[in-house]
């Protein structure tokens, strides 16, 4: 009788730092029901214990994790003020504010009723991390690949009997579609993890695993192909949603997400105010760079007019399809490079890898950093591109490439990589403050890349092509319009074609951008508000830090400008620019608004 293949057992270590304090030890027990509640996201975080399960997305599934989040925030609560350092009292805030974000979630927000795509991305997540990083041997991944394979027909039986909708929120039709375009996807990795079983086996490496995978895939398959006909039939049948959160259900999860209480419509004023001083400053720009890259025309009489034909004629120099990756892997060593030479910021060690986005991801369009996760150390980085979709014609293509130019790569390459979010989830992760680290906010992840691009200008990247500053100015123009959409077509029931317009003729984006923009604005909410407003925070931080310096110098508060816009500052009596932005990614990435509590609390104790 043939032996069975042996089931999961985690190779993996536990990287958690021993427990020393009560909140150590508060937060240690949280983790591990937290964990065992989330299993996903624990192995995106780094610990492996569970990698081989799903999360239960039954209703006894979220009442059991809601009745778990309630249990530990009492718990966390309780810690006596007196038995918190200082450290710990910004990690316990961060920690109880994500877990009231979470009850959120689950209790009030209830994407797991309404929203199918979610599902796709659960499944994405839960099979890509274990595929794609090497954080432990293949016995484990192996196995744990095959674990999760095997359990997808119940994940997705879950899936069918949850997604029947609220009374006051029915299935999104939109997000339907969407998971019914991009389920293949889940498909897609199961064949990659049958292929790497394979090649492994070949070699002698846990052959037995080759004929676990097999064995599971086959039913998993066919609960796919399942879902996929439910999806296109009976739950797009009662789809009647758009996926619009609604003026109370947007605000309190913007709340959330932006830790402000900053009502909605206040942002939204500044945006628009943001909005009109960015398009004069391109207006400016454009009118000097006129004779340089249209000698031969006459400047146009209207101002969009002028700045839409400059930018018109540098999109001319955008890369080819197939010479993206390559391209924009040799552009973050040029920008590595500028900042060794200037002495910007200290550059992390790990690596990172250039590639395509995942299928299971390509709906939200764009690029994007997936960072390992801070238990695990010294493993990849992935900067995703997203390439143009070619079945929608070479037209499409073109004005995708038109939008993603030689000098917007550029700048997403700063955003992404360096020194943007790559080289700021790096330095998050050699936070000692576990609970700043583990619960981040997309408010700080979001804001610094945006702010560290302006940095970039002002210290000269590129100095010498003011055709980059321009499309710079665009790049910003697009995360105001990204919170302007945001607000707009969750509150107050924005139409496709006035969010066409204000992207489009108001930001002088690519019709691709604006369509995969406009999708994105339906499929998530808040997020897109995220860039602008934690840019904001990040220049108070740094008009804060100079003023500080200033004061120290000797040189008065007033020797720093009130900005025109954004960056632009000029130097600062005492004020030592990679001082200032290593002190701002130390701390792990937590709210801004503990950053800035920190920062300080130092500078007030010397």
């Amino acid at each position: 009788m043939a032996q069975a293949a042996p089931r999961f057992v985690s190779l993996a270590p536990d990287g958690r730092p021993q427990p020393r304090t009560t909140f150590g030890h508060a937060l240690h027990r949280f983790l591990d029901d937290f964990f065992g509640a989330e299993p996903v996201w624990a192995t995106q975080i780094g610990f492996h214990a569970y990698d081989d399960r799903w999360p239960d997305t039954s209703e006894a599934g979220r009442a059991q994790r809601l009745a778990m989040l309630r249990h530990h925030r009492a718990r966390l609560e309780q810690v006596p003020e007196e038995e918190l350092s200082r450290a710990d009292k910004v990690d316990c805030g961060v920690v109880l504010e994500a877990i009231e974000q979470m009850e959120f979630s689950d209790a009030t927000l209830r994407s797991d009723a309404w929203d199918p795509l979610s599902y796709v991305y659960l499944m994405g997540s839960g099979l890509f991390g274990l595929l794609a990083r090497e954080f432990a041997p293949w016995a484990h991944r192996g196995a744990a690949v095959a674990g999760r394979v095997e359990g997808l027909p119940r994940l997705l039986a879950q899936a069918r009997e949850a997604l029947v909708g609220l009374p006051d929120r029915p299935v999104s039709r939109l997000h339907t579609e969407t998971a019914a375009r991009q389920l293949s996807g889940v498909n897609d990795l199961i064949e990659q993890a049958l292929d790497e079983a394979q090649s492994r086996a070949a070699a002698g490496d846990a052959p037995e695993l080759l004929d676990l995978l097999r064995t599971a895939a086959q039913p998993a398959r066919q609960a796919l192909a399942e879902f996929q006909r439910a999806l296109e039939t009976d739950i797009l049948e009662r789809s009647e949603g758009e996926g619009r959160l609604g003026p109370e259900l947007f605000a309190a999860k913007l709340q959330r997400t932006l830790g402000t209480d900053i009502p909605p419509d206040e942002l939204l004023d500044r945006a628009w105010r943001d909005y009109e001083a960015v398009r004069a400053e391109m207006v400016r720009l454009s009118r000097e760079l006129w004779p340089q890259w249209l000698p031969a025309e006459p400047m146009l009489e209207g101002d969009d007019e002028i700045v839409r034909r400059v930018l018109d004629a540098i999109a001319q120099e955008h890369r080819r399809p197939d010479e993206l990756l390559e391209w924009c892997t040799a552009e973050v060593g040029r920008i590595e490079d500028f900042c060794r030479e200037r002495d910007v910021i200290g550059l992390p060690d790990e690596p990172l890898k250039v590639t395509w986005t995942p299928v299971f991801m390509r709906a939200y369009g764009g690029a994007f950093l997936e960072s390992p996760g801070v238990l695990d150390k010294g493993l990849s980085s992935y900067f995703w591109v997203t390439p143009p979709d070619e079945s929608k014609g070479a037209e499409a293509v073109e004005s995708y490439l038109r939008e993603e130019n030689d000098r917007m790569l550029s700048l997403l390459c700063i955003h992404e990589g360096v020194p943007g979010h790559y080289l700021q989830l790096a330095w998050s992760n050699r936070s000692p403050h576990l609970g700043r680290q583990i619960f981040t906010s997309g408010l700080f992840a979001e804001g610094w890349a945006v702010y560290v691009t302006q940095v970039m200008m002002d210290l000269g990247y590129r100095a010498d092509d003011p055709a980059t500053l321009l499309v710079h100015w665009k790049f910003y123009l697009r995360a105001i319009t990204n919170a302007i959409i945001d607000n707009a077509i969750h509150a107050a029931g924005m139409a496709e074609e006035q969010a066409f317009e204000l992207m489009i003729e108001g930001g002088f984006q690519e019709r691709h951008e604006a369509e995969a923009k406009y999708l994105r604005a339906r499929l998530t909410s808040t997020q897109l508000s995220t860039y602008w407003v934690g840019s904001l925070e990040m220049w108070e931080m740094e008009l804060e830090a100079r003023r500080r310096a200033a004061l120290q110098a000797g040189a008065g508060a007033d020797a720093v400008p009130q900005p025109r816009l954004v960056g632009g500052l000029g130097e600062t009596p005492g004020f030592d620019y990679r001082a200032h932005l290593e002190a701002v990614i130390s701390h792990g990435t937590p709210p801004i608004k503990w950053v800035r509590r920190i920062l300080a609390e130092q500078a007030a104790a010397g």
